[in-house]
């Protein structure tokens, strides 16, 4: 049982730190500002991460394209982790750490936001698809932990879990990712209107 309350416990502390934290907040509205720009101007959100950060893109991209609290309109949003013949493709041919950005770099727009996962913000593929996108101007938004590693200096906005831990650092991304998909839905879907 002490496990259990010691994980709760550490659980409760990171998220009660980033509420005690105005920047985490503020952040994390202004990412919601920038995604729900490019929807609205006919962007795309793109997501990507690595194990359970891919994971977690999946998870964020189908929260935009079904829905999250309501019935609405589909939010334009791909995750970059799915396909498996693309993927395995790059990796054999160019590398693994060229596994996302290739597809930034076929799939991205001008307009177009990408949502990059890395708990340790090390990942060579996710830092290569962070540098193809700001080079094709897609604005970057990194999720990452205390530190970041190396995705601040490559980010647009960067949110930063307030946790060294991986798995704290993963529930804080999935639940920031939610409160962004909500104030997206909010913004461009009101309730009410028709799906």
């Amino acid at each position: 049982m002490s496990a259990i309350v010691d994980f709760l416990t550490q659980t409760r502390d990171t998220f009660q730190a980033a509420l005690d934290d105005s920047r985490f907040q503020a952040t994390l509205a202004e990412i919601a500002d920038v995604v729900t720009a490019s929807l609205r101007g006919g962007g795309k959100l793109l997501t990507i991460g690595n194990g359970g950060s891919a994971g977690d893109a999946q998870h964020i991209a189908g929260e935009f394209v079904s829905r999250l609290n309501y019935d609405r309109a589909p939010a334009a949003a791909l995750a970059l982790t799915t396909d498996t013949s693309v993927i395995t493709a790059i990796g054999n041919d160019y590398g693994y750490e060229h596994v996302f950005a290739r597809q930034v770099l076929a799939l991205g727009r001008p307009g177009d936001v990408l949502l990059a996962l890395s708990t340790s913000g090390r990942s060579p593929s996710v830092l290569k698809a962070m540098d193809a996108a700001r080079a094709l101007g897609v604005r970057v938004v990194a999720f990452t932990g205390a530190t970041g590693g190396a995705m601040p200096e490559r980010a647009d906005l960067c949110l930063h879990a307030p946790s060294d831990a991986t798995p704290l650092i993963q529930q804080v991304h999935i639940t920031a990712a939610h409160i962004v998909c909500g104030l997206v839905e909010e913004s461009l879907f009101p309730r009410g209107t028709a799906a």
